[in-house]
């Protein structure tokens, strides 16, 4: 039954809960899909019979799930799902993608040997003056923008080797080019995530307005030796990305 036609029952939960759960079916069964727009709360209040308070909670709900976004001049636009990481396992993003049946994608912004910021020379034990290899890309998934990464490779590790090429870069796992080329496999290391208000020239890049949130990630990876590799700064986009404990 489509959600023009359903009823609610007054006796039962409160009534912008009841239209909460029967438009979130509607997601869910695919009659709205990513970038559709959901009834307005005149549509809801004009359908139900509702104050405009309560068909505004309804939608509310749905928000604050992550399920739609509001904006204004447009009504509730439905959101794409996100995809999950668990918190337990460091991957390159390549290797996150697939084990999720996803597809990885990369737009190469810039790249090659520049000296490091102060955090980036820190995270990878680096002296004055070392000039790791630096690279910045946008990261998708099924053609899906997901989110910006800047990661920096210590020099030394390359010898007489040459660093990945723009194409290499704009086409494949950065990981597993350190493993192919190098014989350097990333086995563990240390990630913090923390939610931040997007930055001005982030929001740009990530295609987000200026009031969105993001997660930062901040990567330290190591070899086998204990070696630390890479340092990496990947910005996603909270609508289409979060990650998971299990407990």
């Amino acid at each position: 039954m489509a959600w023009e036609h359903a009823t609610i029952d007054g006796g039962r939960a409160p009534l912008w809960l009841q239209i909460a759960d029967l438009l979130r079916s509607e997601i869910e069964n695919g009659r709205f899909g990513p970038g559709d727009i959901l009834p307005s709360e005149s549509d809801l209040t004009r359908t139900f019979k509702v104050s405009r308070t309560t068909a505004r909670s309804a939608l509310n709900k749905l928000t604050h799930e992550g399920l739609v976004r509001r904006r204004s001049g447009v009504g509730s636009v439905v959101l794409d799902g996100k995809v999950d990481r668990p918190v337990s396992q460091l991957r390159g993003f390549t290797e996150d993608m697939k084990r999720r049946g996803l597809t990885a994608s990369f737009r190469l912004m810039q790249s090659g040997f520049a000296p490091a910021t102060d955090e980036a020379a820190h995270a990878l034990s680096l002296a004055t003056g070392d000039k790791p290899f630096f690279s910045e890309r946008i990261l998708l998934a099924n053609e899906r923008l997901i989110g910006h990464s800047i990661s920096w490779i210590r020099p030394d590790i390359f010898g007489r080797a040459h660093p990945p090429t723009a194409d290499q870069l704009s086409s494949g796992s950065l990981y597993a080019w350190l493993s192919k080329n190098l014989g350097i496999n990333i086995v563990g290391g240390v990630e913090f995530i923390e939610a931040q208000m997007v930055k001005p020239e982030m929001a740009k890049a990530l295609e987000l307005s200026m009031h969105d949130a993001v997660l930062v990630a901040k990567r330290v990876s190591r070899c086998a030796r204990g070696l630390p590799v890479e340092f990496a700064v990947v910005t996603y986009r909270a609508d289409r990305y979060r990650v998971r404990i299990d407990l």
